[in-house]
């Protein structure tokens, strides 16, 4: 067995990011930059009026009142000159009109007699006018490589007329569950049967990624038959999670099939509680992960192992589950020898572990909003001791 730190090294040092791919921008929510953004072209294209209101030259405000001529609705084609001492009705993201400088408000106006008088003594020159460019000039940076693309970024970029990025992809994920005594929700149990939920909490979890797994395989205790399986979903997956047969029993034949399939071990069992049977194994870039088959332990190898390593194949810059050192408010005790990951809930920046902590167990689990790490050669944790805490996304 490997300590919890080394695992964690194998793997990330084992991971690559996905080849970069391009596509279209309004489907890349979530997803990374690969490559700078440029504005094409400056931003407004044009001096731009913010209000709706009035046009005019500042210097002419010592006419008011002042003639109207005409209107400039946005998105009108032609460029409007405007004659000196006059003002020109105008709406918002109109084209300010050559020789006006200046947009009043229309609340801060009336008319009178078909003229112009202005009430607000406290506009300047230039005031509710966009200046070209002044959102962006042609050539400058947008957006630069590794920033996710939040809603906000995609239509920042949209009204530079980017519809077009490169991005770091989705891993497409397969999961394989095994074991002949599992039985699918809505039907009944026959003696020795168990429901089967590995998929379900990892159809779950992969959400909280904005992913989805392109095929769930149900596989028998068969070495033959799990071993096709195998082979089959590593040709078009980037990340293999299998769940159950990955201990020593007589039935546990995951780690000969991913063998039989050229798939090199990287490490099998980890020092920790649950989960110790974690294996992980590489062929050429793809991910396998040989998750324990009880449904604690799936979920904890999960957040401790595989999302890390989904999260630098896309490369995002920041991971959604935080590490923070707090208090416990109560104690805890355990053997030395392995790192514990109980389920605890967060209160109060202080963190109490949960009952029910057993590997087969999901009650616990079902409330919990964090693990607290207890370190491998540590015994007696007492109330108010500081320990590592991993807060989970939800």
């Amino acid at each position: 067995m490997i300590s919890v730190a080394d695992a964690k090294k194998i793997i990330h040092d084992h991971t690559t990011s996905l080849a970069p791919i391009t596509m279209p921008l309004k489907e890349a929510a979530g997803l990374v930059l690969a490559e700078d953004c440029f504005a094409g072209t400056d931003i407004p294209g044009f001096p731009q009026s913010a209000m709706d209101g009035y046009a005019f030259a500042f210097e002419s405000w010592k006419q008011n009142p002042m003639p109207l001529e005409g209107a400039i609705p946005a998105g009108r084609e032609d460029l409007v000159s405007l004659n000196p001492g006059t003002a020109i009705r105008i709406f918002t993201g109109a084209a300010v009109p050559q020789n006006a400088d200046t947009v009043v408000m229309q609340e801060k106006t009336r008319i009178e007699n078909g003229q112009l008088i202005i009430e607000d003594n406290l506009l300047e020159k230039g005031g509710n006018v966009r200046p070209k460019g002044s959102e962006m000039t042609a050539g400058s940076l947008a957006i630069p490589k590794g920033n996710v693309l939040t809603p906000a970024s995609i239509g920042f970029l949209a009204g530079l007329g980017i519809d077009q990025v490169s991005v770091y992809p989705q891993p497409k994920i397969s999961i394989v569950v095994t074991g002949n005594e599992l039985q699918q929700p809505g039907h009944s149990l026959a003696f020795g049967q168990v429901y089967e939920s590995n998929s379900y909490t990892l159809s779950a979890v992969l959400q909280l990624l904005h992913l989805r797994p392109q095929n769930i395989i149900y596989a028998a205790d068969d070495l033959v038959a799990l071993q096709q399986i195998l082979q089959s979903e590593l040709e078009t997956s980037d990340v293999l999670l299998i769940t159950g047969g990955v201990s020593v029993g007589d039935y546990d034949f995951v780690s000969k099939a991913l063998e039989n399939c050229g798939v090199e071990k990287r490490f099998h069992k980890i020092k920790q509680k649950p989960g110790k049977p974690l294996f992980f194994g590489t062929l050429e870039n793809k991910l396998v992960f040989g998750l324990p088959g009880n449904p604690s332990s799936v979920l904890t190898c999960f957040y401790e192992y595989v999302w890390p390593a989904l999260e630098q194949m896309m490369q995002m810059p920041h991971s959604k589950i935080t590490v923070r050192e707090l208090p416990l408010v109560q104690g805890y005790t355990k053997k030395p020898g392995l790192t514990h990951f109980l389920k605890g809930l967060l209160l109060n920046d202080a963190v109490v572990p949960l009952d029910a902590q057993e590997s087969y167990r999901m009650r616990s689990f079902a409330t919990a909003n964090c693990f607290i790490v207890l370190e491998e050669d540590g015994t007696e944790y007492h109330t108010d001791d500081i320990v590592t805490v991993h807060i989970l996304p939800v």
